[in-house]
């Protein structure tokens, strides 16, 4: 089944009303700048000794343990190419309302590099937060999921 998709600005309309929007970049990238009200889950993360993206092992723990399969949930991440991948591997871990966010936080270009493809967050002037919203830091989102037990309650 292919992933559905939208627009920054129908992203953030969808959030007003109740999506829950995730934000999959590393947390470096969210620390630097995240759409406002956005929950950190990386798909990928910087290896602290070496620097390059690893996948993140946690991902699909994370997400389990801290959303029900049915939650109406918005992926972003940089340009949308992250999201995409994440938005498959929830719809196949049983997510049921998985979106993926065009264009993410900063935007997609052409091949070029000069002409825009999708606007992202930033370029459409929604909300950006610097410091995340109580709970919405992967650490926390994280810590559930370690704690959680055997029956899904911390």
């Amino acid at each position: 089944m292919p992933i559905a998709n939208v627009s920054a600005v129908d992203a953030y309309a969808r959030q007003q009303q109740g999506a829950r929007l995730i934000d999959v970049r590393s947390t470096r990238e969210y620390a630097a700048g995240h759409p406002a009200g956005a929950v950190n889950v990386p798909l990928l993360e910087h290896d602290e000794d070496n620097g390059p993206m690893l996948p993140n092992p946690d991902f699909v723990r994370v997400m389990t343990a801290n959303f029900a399969p049915d939650t109406p949930l918005l992926l972003s991440c940089q340009s949308g190419i992250r999201s995409v991948r994440a938005s498959q591997m929830l719809e196949s871990f049983g997510f049921t309302d998985v979106t993926n966010v065009l264009g993410g936080f900063g935007g997609s270009r052409d091949r070029s590099g000069a002409a825009p493809v999708d606007y992202g967050w930033q370029e459409c002037g929604l909300p950006v937060d610097n410091t995340p919203a109580p709970g919405h830091a992967y650490e926390h989102l994280l810590a559930r999921a370690l704690n959680m037990g055997d029956h899904g309650e911390p």
